[in-house]
């Protein structure tokens, strides 16, 4: 019975593929996982990849916390995945109590503690409290939006 597993494993786990080289070409070499282990050699090239923009966070109103967190993934008006708290790099908050944007001089997890003047942030994309999304601001007055214009990502 033992000799039977013995086949049984062998022909389970099989013989670790073969690296062949290349018959032209650049060359890169590739690691190779096989159920025996890794084995390295060379392959063709691999072909060109399409640029990918890389991730940029950015630091988002949440109206439900009352607070900013970074938004890891979001768009048209909204953020879909919050992260940790955060506060703007410009400095420029929006404050739900009075619905405007004010500088912000001591921020602590996502919130401000002291308040300073209006402002507006320096991408002008702008939370509206009336839908909950953040649009472009066409025409900032005093730290509030005037004129809201298209949904933009926070």
């Amino acid at each position: 019975m033992s000799r039977l597993w013995v086949l049984v494993l062998a022909v389970a786990c099989g013989h670790p593929a073969d690296v062949k080289q290349p018959t032209g070409g650049g060359t890169q070499t590739r690691i190779i996982a096989t159920g025996s282990g890794t084995h390295t050699g060379s392959a063709a090239p691999l072909p060109p990849v399409a640029d990918v923009g890389c991730l940029q966070p950015t630091c988002a109103f949440h109206a439900g916390a009352a607070a900013y967190f970074t938004c890891l993934a979001g768009g048209a008006g909204a953020c879909f995945h919050f992260g940790g708290p955060c506060a703007p790099t410009d400095g420029c908050m929006y404050d739900p109590a009075d619905r405007t944007y004010k500088s912000c001089a001591k921020p602590v997890e996502g919130q401000c503690t002291q308040w300073g003047a209006a402002c507006a942030p320096q991408t002008a994309c702008m939370f509206d409290p009336t839908d909950g999304l953040h649009h472009h601001c066409d025409q900032v007055t005093g730290g509030a939006c005037a004129h809201y214009g298209a949904l933009c990502a926070p």
